[in-house]
């Protein structure tokens, strides 16, 4: 899995309101699904025992939503920077992520505002894998101080 880790920040000065981001491709492994459930505590056995998934009726294990929700906050933060912060986020789930596809995530500023000295972004963002949109929503992310 290859990472693109910012060590500069993105600052007001840099985007404006219809800026998309890059996309960020994460590949859905078993050991991706299992482990990232792991780290987040979640051991609900949909997402790590394959025969125990498909007994609830879904064809093979899937990605928990604090995972997603990890990621997602990773695709923010590695595009604006070290200095930023996630001020809020929401979201709402879809099309589960199973191992053999990969989720394509997207997202684009919608709104630039002040907040005291720190500029704030609203960015609109998706998750998309081969079943459709795995996560949906939108975040506000405090952008990194000009230098």
């Amino acid at each position: 899995m290859s990472v693109n880790t910012r060590t500069n920040n993105i600052t007001a000065s840099d985007v404006q309101v219809g800026d998309t981001l890059p996309e960020f491709s994460l590949p859905i492994t078993a050991r991706l699904v299992v482990s990232a459930a792991i780290a987040t505590q979640d051991f609900q056995d949909v997402h790590h025992d394959k025969a125990a998934a498909q007994a609830k009726g879904t064809p093979d294990i899937f990605m928990n939503i604090l995972s997603t929700n990890g990621f997602v906050g990773r695709y923010l933060t590695d595009w604006a920077g070290p200095s930023s912060r996630i001020k809020n986020i929401k979201f709402n789930l879809g099309a589960p992520n199973y191992p053999g596809d990969t989720m394509v995530v997207t997202g684009e500023i919608t709104e630039l505002n002040e907040e005291g000295e720190n500029t704030i972004a609203k960015i609109e963002f998706r998750g998309k894998n081969g079943m459709g949109n795995h996560v949906s929503g939108s975040a506000l992310l405090q952008l990194g101080a000009a230098s």
